[in-house]
């Protein structure tokens, strides 16, 4: 075990800038402690094998998550080992080699084939070129939604069109109704400028984020307590954040409403738990935004040392850094108001987080 963490550590400490220490917050681990994007307990073992150039465990992982219909699970491991493949991918090239027929070393294949095709300056034509087998890979079997998740990523890069997006989300959510992985891409896909909108939100102006929170909202009123479709919403408020108030722009109020619906999710799950983290670190950013501090240092105490990259990536090259100069802020204003670790409430400062 001990050995384990340690690979780990050396796998998935990003490096970043070199800055001051600052007074340590109570409740929050030193800086050092912090890892971006630390797997769970079931994939860290798989990913350190790959680094050493064995696949069995990622294919019994991936194997166990599709026998036990853990979709949420496997959609997360599967793109997680397809990130890791694209920069140490021989692990995979064999286990491809060995096993062709091996629908999840497939679906490793497709999700790592179509992040190479977003990247690309062709990308539209180069997504065309992978319809097969993304095709493949989303009617290898009758159950899984995590290959439909792809699709609709496929869909939206390549430029389909809205009839065609909306087949495969009928497919994706017949499949799993909650899956949030399918919900994060159609969200995407209200959003993308091209789009025209569909399904529930047909009434709203093209790519409004009024669009983009009505089907938020109503699929978070549709998921159940717990369900990571609840967190929806508060990315839709993202999605606003990032692009200033515009066209479509929606009320703050809504904005508020997001968050509070992402804290209560939070709070259903244990503190330092990684099954939560990303939208933890989405919350965070957005509570910080919006200058409910309080709210922002809780989740990051909620966070523990599972910084994620998403959001951070979206506003600098180096997201371990902005996720602990956002914590280090919000840790100033708290300590600077209570004079101490501060009960989460919903006082308002003006201005951002620094």
């Amino acid at each position: 075990m001990v050995r384990t963490m340690s690979s780990l550590r050396a796998l998935f400490r990003a490096p970043r800038r070199v800055r001051p220490a600052p007074p340590p917050v109570p409740g929050l681990p030193p800086d050092g402690e912090v890892l971006l994007d630390a797997p769970d307990d079931r994939l860290g073992p798989a990913l350190v094998a790959a680094a050493l150039g064995d696949h069995e465990p990622a294919a019994k992982l991936l194997a166990t998550t599709r026998e036990a219909a853990e979709w949420e699970n496997r959609d997360r491991y599967t793109a997680r080992l397809a990130t890791f493949a694209h920069s140490r991918g021989e692990w995979l090239a064999h286990w491809l080699a060995v096993s062709p027929g091996d629908p999840d070393a497939r679906l490793v294949e497709a999700e790592l084939a179509v992040r190479r095709a977003w990247q690309s300056p062709a990308r539209a034509e180069r997504l065309h070129e992978l319809a097969p087998l993304v095709d493949a890979v989303a009617t290898a079997d009758p159950a899984d939604p995590v290959p439909w998740r792809l699709a609709l990523d496929h869909a939206r890069g390549a430029l389909c069109g809205d009839r065609v997006f909306e087949r495969i989300w009928e497919q994706a959510v017949r499949r799993s109704p909650h899956h949030y992985g399918c919900h994060v891409a159609a969200l995407k896909y209200l959003a993308a400028p091209h789009s025209a909108l569909w399904g529930a939100a047909a009434h709203a102006s093209r790519g409004s984020y009024g669009a983009c929170f009505d089907f938020a909202e109503q699929a978070a009123d549709d998921a159940p307590a717990g369900s990571l479709v609840q967190a929806l919403p508060v990315r839709a408020a993202l999605a606003q954040l990032l692009g200033g108030r515009g066209a479509g722009a929606v009320p703050e109020h809504r904005i508020d409403a997001a968050a509070d619906r992402a804290v209560a999710l939070s709070a259903a799950y244990p503190v330092g738990d990684p099954w939560p983290a990303e939208v933890r670190n989405l919350l965070a950013y957005v509570l910080a935004e919006r200058g409910r501090r309080a709210e922002a240092l809780e989740q990051f105490r909620r966070i523990g040392p599972y910084a994620t990259s998403f959001p951070w990536a979206l506003l600098t090259d180096d997201p371990l850094a902005r996720f602990l100069e956002t914590r280090d802020g919000v840790g100033r204003h708290a300590v600077a108001a209570h004079g101490r670790f501060g009960r989460p409430g919903h006082s308002r400062l003006p201005g951002h987080y620094a």
